[in-house]
């Protein structure tokens, strides 16, 4: 590492909060909270130093990936309360050293690293070298990075992370039924992005569209997105297949125009906790359809390979990059 000793690293949702303290050899110890559970990112990180034991002697560096829009020293989580000061966070742990990243900034940058059984198929395509990759992943909001190539030297290819707030483009609808979606939730939104529809909230918003669209009485906005996900699967609950259909075909739209936008004929990475639930419904879904339906630049889209990232925390991954490295790996 680029600091002696051990060091913390954070990857912070706005769900849970994932914290890792490694040496040089790799992972002392990994924990997972609620980040409803803490006042702040700083009680977190010391509720972790307190019970992994290394309070004692805490890291003098560490790396925090952060879902958020990271601008200037304060940081304000998109998808919950925390805020955070780098400034603040370095006094209050004893750091000499912190960086702070966009979360899908650190999972691009754990791209380059991630081996064949940490991720599955979704389609098939080339994977051009020395071309941009992305990544876009639904959880509690909708993230988006690209991974793009900067030569190094004649003999290496280096690789930089930049983040994006692409899950709040305005979403698109691909036919009809989507077009409905979208109007009747222009009702309660101001601004239909992306993540109202691809996201863990997203998926609650689609049950509620669905339900009401088609008459169907009840409280689906008790449902959680754990709930909506199980029933659609398993085929119960007609409402949800129809919206667990419906996210599939927004973020393959959504998707397909955050590579287009990118050229990214070196790949697009699927991430997040929602689609690992499902991976064989996404694979028979209009996904990949929705994807590749560009006009006259589907050729170009079919080309490009779709891989779901099945690696439990790649962020880490793209911290310890950034560490050795900095934001070009």
């Amino acid at each position: 590492m680029a600091s002696a000793g051990l060091v913390l690293m954070a990857d912070i949702g706005g769900t849970n909060a994932r914290f890792r303290v490694e040496d040089e050899v790799g992972e002392v110890a990994t924990r997972v909270y609620a980040c409803r559970e803490f006042p702040s990112l700083v009680d977190a990180a010391r509720a972790f130093l307190q019970e992994v034991g290394e309070k004692a002697s805490p890291p003098r560096a560490a790396a925090f990936a952060v879902a958020a829009a990271v601008v200037g020293d304060e940081v304000f989580l998109t998808n919950h309360h925390w805020s955070l000061s780098m400034r603040d966070i370095r006094s209050a742990l004893g750091l000499e050293r912190l960086e702070v990243v966009n979360d899908f900034a650190a999972l691009a940058l754990s791209l380059p690293y991630l081996r064949e059984e940490d991720w599955r198929p979704v389609k098939e395509g080339a994977s051009a070298l020395e071309a941009p990759v992305v990544a876009i992943g639904p959880g509690t909001g909708l993230g988006v990075a690209a991974l793009v190539p900067v030569r190094a030297s004649e003999e290496r290819m280096r690789w930089g992370g930049f983040p994006g707030e692409g899950g709040h483009q305005t979403v698109a609808a691909f036919d009809d039924r989507g077009a409905a979606v979208i109007q009747w939730l222009r009702r309660r939104f101001e601004h239909v992005s992306a993540e109202r529809v691809v996201s863990g909230s997203g998926l609650v918003n689609l049950v509620e569209a669905v339900a009401a669209l088609e008459g169907v009485s009840g409280e689906w906005g008790a449902m959680t997105p754990e709930m909506v996900a199980t029933a659609g699967v398993s085929g119960t609950c007609g409402v949800c297949v129809e919206a667990l259909r419906l996210f599939c075909a927004f973020l393959g739209g959504v998707a397909g125009n955050v590579a287009l936008t990118c050229g990214a004929r070196g790949g697009v990475y699927l991430a997040g906790g929602i689609l690992p639930r499902f991976p064989d419904f996404l694979e028979r879904s209009a996904f990949c359809a929705r994807f590749a339906a560009k006009g006259r630049l589907r050729p170009y889209m079919e080309e490009m390979s779709i891989r779901l990232i099945t690696h439990p925390l790649p962020a880490f991954v793209g911290l310890r990059s950034l560490l050795r490295n900095g934001l070009s790996s």
